[in-house]
């Protein structure tokens, strides 16, 4: 373990962009609004989750470009896609667009495995090839390849009026160095630092031993090392760090009474691991910026990573939102050693 931790080079957050199904506009314009003002308070990163089927943002990519006419530097992320709702040539031209739409701003995050309630929505969403559909890394290295421009066809050239390409088209040429995968095993930490792709951990990681004691930030903490083990660039291999930070600074006290009945009623679950996948949660934190930052600056996988994208929860409406995220770039960040972007 580093003597100190690394000052914080990137602060970064997440959103699930929630919104009322019988005003769906409102919403999406609250996530755009609190993009916004990410950019204005020196964020350097805004991400966006990803939720089919649900009252949370579907379509990550399209709220990328809509963002992406609203500001002018900020990153913008998705954390994650999965890609088992997705066609990764489709997702691959989509993705470059909105990247050169930018200016070059757009950091991917994705992961793989069966969708969710895959039985349910398997004839809806593979009519034809469910039961042959392939949910393992190979979807991700299908990914990669398009984004990194690799043919996706032996065919090229002329035909009548058109002219036809080899390679996915727009290609944007710094993407393929964006692209993050986002694990909470040894196995996936890995085979991300193998395809050289970056790393995106969060409030939740397998509890892959088979006796404990389990403590969530040294099984975070192995996976972030085994991953820039099998990572070409090594140390200096990035890994975003994602766990659910809740400053009160300037919290009211009924924000603070909000904050702290929410990550009570969430720390039961993470005491041991959960459910046969055996899921170790973190515990949520919440706290004044400076009691925040001496938890952080403990946290044994936080000491070897210069990035962040802290969750905003789930279910907190707008205000709270711009409370939380002025907070932690005016107070929190710096504590952490970070200073806002110009």
């Amino acid at each position: 373990m580093p003597s100190t931790p690394r000052p914080l080079r990137k602060l970064g957050f997440l959103t699930i962009g929630l919104f009322d199904e019988a005003d769906p506009r409102r919403g999406h314009e609250s996530t755009l609004e609190i993009i916004e003002l990410g950019e204005r308070l020196g964020f350097d990163s805004a991400w966006l989750r990803h939720r089919h089927l649900q009252y949370g943002i579907s379509s990550p990519v399209a709220v990328m470009a809509a963002a992406s006419q609203r500001t002018s530097r900020i990153e913008l992320g998705t954390a994650v896609i999965p890609l088992g709702w997705e066609n990764p040539l489709r997702l691959a031209e989509d993705l470059a667009t909105v990247d050169l739409l930018s200016g070059g701003r757009v950091n991917p995050g994705v992961s793989v495995g069966p969708p969710m309630h895959y039985d349910q929505v398997k004839d809806a969403l593979y009519p034809d090839t469910a039961d042959v559909e392939d949910f393992s890394y190979e979807r991700v290295r299908r990914l990669l390849d398009l984004v990194r421009g690799k043919p996706a066809t032996d065919f090229s050239g002329v035909e009548g009026f058109e002219v036809f390409s080899d390679r996915v088209q727009p290609h944007s040429p710094g993407l393929g160095r964006r692209l993050w995968y986002g694990g909470g095993s040894l196995g996936s930490a890995r085979w991300a630092g193998e395809h050289g792709m970056n790393f995106l951990t969060s409030s939740v990681v397998k509890a892959e031993a088979a006796q404990g004691p389990y403590d969530f930030a040294e099984i975070q903490l192995s996976h972030i090392r085994a991953f820039r083990a099998a990572h070409p660039d090594g140390e200096d291999a990035r890994v975003s760090q994602g766990l659910v930070v809740i400053p009160t600074d300037s919290a009211s006290p009924a924000q603070r009474a909000k904050y702290e009945e929410y990550a009570a009623k969430r720390t039961p679950r993470t005491t041991s691991p959960q459910g046969p996948a055996r899921l170790m949660f973190a515990p949520d934190i919440v706290g004044t910026s400076q009691e925040i930052a001496e938890r952080l600056h403990a946290h044994a996988a936080f000491r070897e990573i210069d990035e962040v994208a802290f969750a905003l929860p789930f279910t907190f409406g707008h205000e709270d939102y711009v409370q939380i995220l002025t907070d932690t770039a005016t107070k929190l960040g710096p504590a952490l050693g970070w200073r806002p972007a110009a």
